[in-house]
């Protein structure tokens, strides 16, 4: 004990930045030390004291606090005082920014006038339009939505988990009359094709709510339905300006129905996505309460599959994790098909392999998103993909779920967060890891084993995160993907079917200077 009080000056400092690093809370931090050691595990004023340096912890304290964070005890010890966070902050969302110049180009009546125009050349409706505004938004402000989250915790009392009766006692303490329906499955358009489709709930101003049967028997999408339409209540004071909710084509809520494409976009289209935006968001925050959820995926590991426990659907548990995360830099994708897009979220910058409103004709198969397309129902894989974007190695890990909505419509279901930035934090030479591991995958045809050391720095992260499928990801090969086929680094490029390689014209014009220098000479 002497030992160490002669070592502890600056253990509180490199505590609370190695907390700060991680992006962990003081309450996190003693939650996760009562899991390891519930005698010895410090509470949330004592870890406050030791970073403040006002109590030194205990050599058992201290190995309790070291084994969270996958270090050695003598780590805090070290006399070494230049830690400071590796991690520098980032520009959130994925698409890169442009400048608006020349300016006057740019002007409010020009873009006025040119976005309806470029809506109805690309077939891009008003709706998708509008999602895809809100998803920048979503992207850019980190889904940081305080507003929301607070009235959802006023009106749930921050249980969790909540049950179906619960919701309905909800809805009627808000004065929400229920009503039932039947209705079977129908034809609905779906992009050129035609798919099943079921009309799940609606809400009628001013406070009825109407409920399909069919979610008798679905109690997880029965309470995502409840919570967004009491949402739409507490939040609109129930005046019915919203969408429906449906599964299957393009109808109700889904980003691809809208106004017709030669009406361009209409206030109506951006007042709608973004009220059924924040229902969706508001829903999501009453079931799965920001602090108490967080325990809940701290315990489970992150799995996806735990939802079952709690009636969550594979959605929200996906969706409300990259959002109550201490760790910021997450994705989530939800295709219907390859190419087609219902939801995309990129906190941690992953470039998309295209955009959701168009089909590509050069898919990069080696995406999990898309891998898992033909797979069977309820069937999952983890999986490590390295993707080269500006000259430099990116390493990603996701979780993917091929499951099927309430029309029977497949849907595949991904989750997935940037490696780098946690390597980087746990004191790993994040670039030197990723830019090997990217190396050598690329050597050995599009996908390698990671070596021992590698396999080491990444599993203590997942440890310190707390996210099991990281672990399970390990026992695969990493794969490089791209975002087109066409300009695939792989030799041979990564797609089946042959394709011409992409051209441009600096490579033709260097081709012509070379040859006519050479027959100069």
């Amino acid at each position: 004990m002497d030992a160490l009080n002669r070592n502890n000056h600056f253990l509180g400092a490199k505590l609370r930045n190695l907390r700060k690093e991680h992006r962990i809370t003081l309450e996190d931090l003693s939650a996760r030390c009562a899991e390891v050691d519930p005698q010895r595990a410090p509470s949330t004023s004592y870890l406050s004291m030791i970073e403040s340096g006002r109590r030194s912890p205990s050599a058992e304290v201290l190995a309790v606090i070291a084994r969270v964070f996958q270090r050695q005890a003598s780590w805090f010890l070290d006399h070494n005082t230049e830690f400071s966070p590796v991690t520098s902050e980032r520009a959130a969302g994925g698409a890169a920014r442009i400048p608006f110049d020349p300016g006057f180009l740019f002007s409010k009546n020009i873009l006025q006038a040119a976005i309806p125009e470029l809506l109805s050349q690309t077939g891009t409706t008003g709706r998708q339009f509008a999602h895809l505004l809100i998803r920048s938004h979503q992207e850019t402000s980190r889904n940081e939505y305080p507003d929301l989250e607070r009235m959802a915790e006023q009106v749930g009392n921050r249980k969790f988990p909540l049950s179906v009766d619960d919701l309905m006692d909800m809805c009627r303490q808000h004065g929400l009359e229920i009503r039932w329906f039947e209705h079977k499955p129908v034809i609905a358009r779906d992009k050129d094709a035609e798919v099943r489709s079921v009309l799940r709930s609606f809400y009628e101003p001013p406070s009825t709510i109407y409920l399909n049967k069919v979610l008798e028997s679905d109690p997880a999408r029965l309470k995502f339905d409840l919570a967004s339409l009491l949402g739409h209540k507490v939040l609109h004071g129930g005046d019915g300006l919203r969408s429906a909710h449906a599964s299957g084509g393009e109808f109700g809520e889904s980003p691809d129905s809208g106004s017709p494409i030669h009406a361009g976009i209409e206030a109506s289209d951006v007042l709608l996505a973004w009220r059924d935006f924040e229902c969706s968001f508001f829903a999501g925050a009453l079931l799965c309460p920001k602090i108490p959820f967080r325990r809940f995926l701290t315990r489970e590991q992150h799995r996806v599959e735990a939802g079952h426990k709690v009636e969550l659907t594979p959605a929200v548990m996906m969706r409300r994790m990259t959002k109550v995360s201490s760790y910021p830099y997450w994705h989530f994708f939800d295709a219907t098909s390859s190419g087609h897009f219902r939801a995309v979220y990129r906190g941690n910058g992953i470039p998309l392999p295209w955009g959701n409103m168009t089909q590509a004709k050069d898919p990069c198969p080696n995406w999990a998103v898309f891998r898992m397309t033909e797979k069977k129902q309820n069937t999952s894989s983890s999986q490590l993909s390295v993707i080269r974007e500006n000259d430099q190695w990116q390493l990603y890990c996701c979780h993917t779920l091929h499951t099927k909505d309430m029309a029977g419509v497949p849907h595949v279901l991904s989750v997935g967060v940037d490696l780098a930035a946690a390597l980087s934090s746990n004191d790993a030479r994040a670039a030197d890891i990723v830019n090997s591991i990217g190396e050598r995958c690329l050597e050995e045809g599009g996908e390698a084993m990671l070596n021992r050391a590698e396999t080491d720095a990444l599993r203590a992260v997942a440890r310190i995160l707390s996210i099991g499928w990281i672990e399970d990801a390990l026992t695969q090969p990493a794969r490089v993907i791209c975002q087109r086929s066409s300009r695939c680094p792989r030799k041979g490029r990564c797609n089946t079917t042959a394709s011409r390689r992409v051209r441009d014209i600096a490579e033709i014009k260097r081709e012509i200077l070379d040859q006519l220098q050479a027959a100069s000479d």
